[in-house]
């Protein structure tokens, strides 16, 4: 979708006093297919939008608050998401790929088919998101913290583990410690020993 820059930072500017007014003025932002590679961000609200199938690739949006919004399809391919929240967010379809979401907010959030390879997650917060085929292959998870978590077909090959936690109390269904072309499945009881000897790895 072609649109002029001013159209754009028209409609920041719209959701900013949306936010600010609690939805009395301005209009909640609504991007899709949008190339934002070339704008400046950080003086803008990203939360509670719909930003979905834009790319973000290589952008600096460290500790920008994004909770609460739909992202679907969009790419934020090697970012920096240092200590952002992505809280009640719907990241399903995303690309990660080789970015830096260290101490990120990704509770709460849809991660249906998100790609995390070789992204760094250490010390994220993972707590009660929902996690379908999500491709974590040679990510850190460094102490991140999967509370309440549901993980299902979830691809773990190279994944760093170490001092993950609230294993226990996450819903281990099913992991794949293969590749999606020739899947090593793991089933409940057995993916969570998996998961529990890699946390333990140092």
């Amino acid at each position: 979708m072609t649109m002029d820059i001013r159209e754009i930072i028209a409609q920041f500017e719209s959701h900013s006093h949306w936010i600010e007014t609690i939805g009395e003025q301005g209009e909640k932002l609504g991007l899709d297919e949008i190339d934002l590679r070339n704008m400046e961000l950080s003086q803008y609200p990203l939360d509670q939008a719909y930003i979905t199938a834009c790319t973000l690739d290589g952008m600096d949006l460290n500790n920008k608050n994004i909770s609460s919004s739909l992202l679907c399809s969009s790419s934020f391919r090697s970012a920096n998401l240092e200590g952002a929240d992505f809280g009640k967010s719907n990241v399903s379809y995303v690309d990660f790929t080789n970015t830096s979401i260290k101490g990120a907010r990704l509770a709460d959030s849809e991660c249906f088919e998100t790609v995390f390879v070789k992204a760094d997650l250490s010390n994220a917060n993972l707590v009660a998101g929902l996690f379908d085929e999500t491709d974590f292959r040679n990510a850190v998870l460094l102490n991140a913290d999967i509370r309440l978590a549901t993980f299902e077909r979830v691809l773990l090959n190279g994944t760093i583990l170490t001092g993950v936690r609230g294993i226990e109390e996450a819903f281990i269904k099913s992991i794949n410690i293969g590749t999606p072309e020739k899947p090593i499945i793991l089933v409940k009881e057995e993916a969570l020993e998996w998961m529990q000897n890699k946390a333990l790895n140092t």
